[in-house]
């Protein structure tokens, strides 16, 4: 497949982000990856790719980041945070940063790019949320702002579905990633006994899933949430 396509990856400079922002070069889009930094990042350097460094908690400067990128066609909601902190504990700083990174920078994306796609008919969004934005999590906010995500996409395929764009989401059990650092090894190791195949999903798993629902998935499927836990969340 060979997509003539514009795609902006948030945190598309490790883990699952990193995994996506390679699938969608290979098929030969015009990729615009997201980050704080790209130290140590191991994308190639091709024409068809822009690494863009910018704070997504600095919630105020998307409208201006947006307006420089130009018309986006596929946007992947993929950066997030996790701080493993008891709710009894948690600084405020910490909880601003949550709130604005998981939940009120997709909001803001979507908001802005959204105004391109509508002009052109036609747009696909992926967020990225979790299972604890089903079950619950021992980060709470985590948790809360996965939760969110997962209706933010329903709200914004309401919304925008009739104008064309199809908005959905992946919600992942824990993934072989950084963010994999910062569970208690006592709940991985608990992971491992309730899921079918005793292992975390890897980055191109989940990455596989985001790469379909933003190109080949039918239309229909819209404002819909798909679960990757191999077994730990059955519904």
């Amino acid at each position: 497949m060979n997509l003539n396509k514009t795609v902006l990856v948030t945190g598309g400079n490790k883990g699952i982000g990193l995994e996506v922002t390679r699938n969608f070069l290979a098929m030969g889009c015009r990729v615009i990856a997201v980050a704080r930094n790209f130290e140590g990042c191991d994308l190639p350097d091709v024409t068809n790719l822009i690494k863009k460094s910018f704070d997504l908690t600095q919630v105020e400067a998307i409208p201006e980041l947006i307006a420089e990128l130009g018309g986006i066609d596929i946007l992947i909601n993929n950066a997030g945070v996790m701080h493993s902190l008891p709710f009894d504990q948690y600084p405020a700083d910490k909880k601003n940063s949550i709130l604005r990174l998981n939940i009120e920078a997709p909001v803001a994306l979507i908001r802005e790019v959204s105004q391109y796609m509508v002009s052109q008919g036609c747009g696909r969004i992926v967020n990225v949320a979790s299972v604890a934005g089903h079950i619950g999590h021992p980060d709470l906010w985590y948790g809360i702002t996965k939760a969110g995500l997962i209706n933010v996409t329903k709200s914004f395929a309401k919304l925008l579905g009739p104008k064309g764009i199809v908005i959905n989401a992946v919600a992942p059990g824990p993934v072989e990633t950084d963010m994999l650092h910062v569970i208690p090894e006592a709940r991985k190791t608990f992971i491992k006994q309730i899921v079918f195949t005793g292992r975390f999903a890897k980055p191109e798993e989940v990455a596989t899933a985001i790469v379909w629902l933003a190109t080949e998935s039918p239309d229909y499927i819209n404002g819909t949430c798909i679960d990757i836990n191999d077994g730990s969340y059955l519904r």
